[in-house]
C-alpha cells in the first residue's frame, strides 16, 4: 500500500530480459540500509518487487502482465522514474491510498501554467469514466493528485511547485504515456454496487446498496 507521495525520483541504469519478465535497476538516493530483499516500491506507481541491492542502486522486476499494462514496457536506459516505497502502518496518510496496481496506460494532452502551478491535463479510454470525479483522486505515474475538471475520456489536475519539483511530471510533453490508477474505494463501491457500462451507476443503486 502507497500513499502516491513520491519519495524521490530514481535513474534507470539498466533494464534486461529474463524470459518474459523485465529486469530494471535503478539508482536512487534510497539509502541501500534501508531496503529489504521482498520489499515492494512503487515506481512511477507500478508495485514492484526488490530483487537485489547495490551500493546506490537496486533492482526489481516487472511480470508480462505489467509490463503489458504499465508503462514499464517503454523504459529505457536513462529514464526517470517516480519512486516512493510502501506505507508503513501508524505514519500519516498524506496523500491517498494506493495500490501500486495501475489500472490502464493515458497520454498527456497538454502541460501549462497557470499561476505558480502548472495544469496537467490527461486523456484515457472513457470506460474510466465512472471512476473520475470532480475532486476525486487519482494516481498519475505514482503520484497522487486532486481532480480538477472532468470530461468523457479526459480530466485535468494541478500541480504545485513542490510537487512539480519532486516528481517527473513536470517533464510532461503532449503525448507521453502514463500510468493511471483510479481511486480505490471507488472501484469498490462499482464492484459492490453491481455497476456496468450497460446500466450506469445511479444515486438510487447507491442508496439501495447502503452508501
Amino acid at each position: 500500500m502507497f500513499t502516491g507521495l513520491i519519495e524521490t525520483v530514481g535513474t534507470l541504469s539498466r533494464i534486461e530480459t529474463r524470459g518474459n519478465y523485465r529486469v530494471l535497476t535503478v539508482a536512487s538516493s534510497i539509502p541501500s540500509e534501508e531496503l529489504t530483499m521482498g520489499e515492494s516500491i512503487a515506481c512511477d506507481g507500478a508495485c514492484l518487487t526488490v530483487t537485489a541491492i547495490g551500493r546506490e542502486e537496486f533492482t526489481v522486476e516487472a511480470s508480462q502482465e505489467t509490463a503489458a499494462r504499465t508503462i514499464v514496457g517503454s523504459y529505457a536506459n536513462g529514464d526517470r522514474i517516480n519512486l516512493e516505497r510502501a506505507l508503513k502502518l501508524g505514519s500519516r496518510l498524506g496523500g491517498h491510498m494506493v495500490a501500486g496496481h495501475v489500472d490502464t496506460q493515458g497520454s498527456v494532452d497538454y502541460l501549462r501554467p497557470v499561476g505558480e502551478s502548472l495544469e496537467l491535463a490527461i486523456r484515457f479510454d472513457q470506460q474510466y469514466d465512472p471512476l473520475v470525479i470532480d475532486k476525486g483522486s487519482i494516481a498519475i505515474d505514482g503520484v497522487s493528485l486532486t481532480i480538477n475538471e472532468t470530461r468523457p475520456g479526459w480530466c485535468s489536475v494541478n500541480l504545485i511547485p513542490h510537487t512539480a519539483q519532486s516528481t517527473t511530471l513536470k517533464e510532461s510533453v503532449s503525448g507521453r504515456t502514463i500510468n493511471l490508477e483510479f481511486d480505490m474505494v471507488g472501484k469498490y463501491i462499482l464492484k459492490a454496487t453491481g455497476y456496468s457500462k450497460n446500466k450506469g451507476l445511479t444515486i438510487d443503486k447507491l442508496l439501495e446498496s447502503g452508501w
